[in-house]
């Protein structure tokens, strides 16, 4: 019999893996607090062994209850890594993933998560180049790599996404634990989509979402090599893995 005095399990997780990010940590917590996500929410942050003072930023606001779960990684292990101690630590029968910098706004979460509240979809990816709200001008070849990366994922995997390699990724708890990630950096994006798609009866949908894209001098960290990974990637979880 449940504890009558325990608090309820959060509907919403959103996990915030974060390397680096002290200028901005600060200011997305805030950000995600100003949200009315509708249901019993908790924030996960991952700090990924940062060195740059961003975990005595979370230590702090964990202590103040402003993040619900403080995941620590000693050393830098990527993305994919980091999100994977997130899922495993959330709750929520709804999990969310927000960056720790501000290129993608946390007041968009809610139209994310609208199609699986509906009972419409499994899976939600919030599209960079659907979406009609605003976008910061920057990379050209960035542009043409994640087009070029969404093309080839689309191509094994069936799908008709806009934004195969997008940060805001919402889904069923019950979809994400029938995957086991392997990709410790960012072709965890790649192959969660393969994985996803692979999933029996998955229902995919794509919302659009604003951007506000950083430079290299902001703190962007994802490089042309990134983009060689993603694509090896594709082939190995679509066609091997």
């Amino acid at each position: 019999m449940p504890d009558a005095g325990a608090a309820p399990a959060p509907q919403l997780s959103i996990v915030v893996p974060a390397y680096n990010e002290v200028a901005t940590i600060r200011q997305l917590i805030d950000r995600l607090h100003a949200v009315d996500f509708g249901a019993n929410t908790e924030f996960i942050v991952v700090d990924d062994g940062s060195t740059d003072g961003t975990r005595v930023v979370l230590d702090d606001l964990h202590a103040k209850g402003r993040v619900h779960q403080l995941q620590l990684h000693e050393r830098n292990q990527g993305k994919g890594a980091a999100l994977k101690t997130g899922f495993r630590a959330a709750r929520g029968e709804m999990i969310a993933i927000q960056d720790a910098d501000l290129e993608y706004d946390p007041k968009e979460i809610p139209a994310l998560l609208a199609p699986i509240r509906d009972g419409r979809a499994d899976v939600v990816y919030g599209s960079r180049f659907a979406g009609a709200g605003p976008h910061r001008v920057l990379f050209f070849w960035h542009y043409v790599a994640n087009r070029f990366l969404t093309l080839v994922s689309n191509m094994f995997t069936n799908l008709n996404l806009t934004d195969m390699e997008t940060c805001y990724k919402a889904f069923r708890r019950e979809v994400i634990a029938k995957i086991d990630l392997r990709e410790r950096r960012f072709g965890v994006e790649p192959e969660l989509t393969a994985k996803f798609a692979a999933v029996p009866g998955v229902r995919i949908y794509e919302v659009g979402i604003s951007y506000a894209g950083r430079t290299y001098a902001e703190g962007k960290k994802i490089t042309w090599r990134d983009g060689v990974t993603a694509l090896w990637c594709i082939l190995k979880y679509n066609l091997w893995a």
